[in-house]
C-alpha cells in the first residue's frame, strides 16, 4: 500500500531540513496589515518579488550608510587607495 503524499512530503522535508537551513534564511517578522497589503499590491502591480524588495532596500540602506562612513563607501566603490591625510595618519600610527 502506498503512503499518502503528505506523509511522503513530510519525510522528505524532515530529511532535508538542515540542508535548507544552511542554504536559506527565513525571517519571521510581521508588518502592519495595511502597510503589508499596500506593499503586496505594489509588488503585484509592478511585477516585483519580495526578495527583490529586500535586496533593493538593503542596497538603499548601504548607500545611505556609506554617505556617513568613508571606509564603507570606499569598500562599496571598490576604491582601495588612501588619501594623503590617511597615509600620514597611518605612518604616525606605525611610528608609535
Amino acid at each position: 500500500m502506498t503512503k499518502p503524499r503528505a506523509e511522503k512530503d513530510k519525510r522528505y522535508e524532515d530529511r532535508h531540513k538542515e540542508e535548507r537551513k544552511a542554504k536559506c534564511m527565513v525571517w519571521g517578522t510581521s508588518v502592519d496589515r495595511k502597510e503589508a497589503e499596500e506593499i503586496n499590491d505594489f509588488l503585484e502591480e509592478y511585477g516585483y518579488t519580495k526578495v527583490q524588495l529586500i535586496r533593493a532596500g538593503y542596497k538603499a540602506l548601504l548607500d545611505e550608510a556609506a554617505e556617513h562612513d568613508l571606509g564603507l563607501a570606499k569598500i562599496m566603490d571598490g576604491y582601495d587607495d588612501f588619501f594623503e591625510s590617511e597615509l600620514e595618519k597611518f605612518r604616525k600610527d606605525q611610528d608609535k
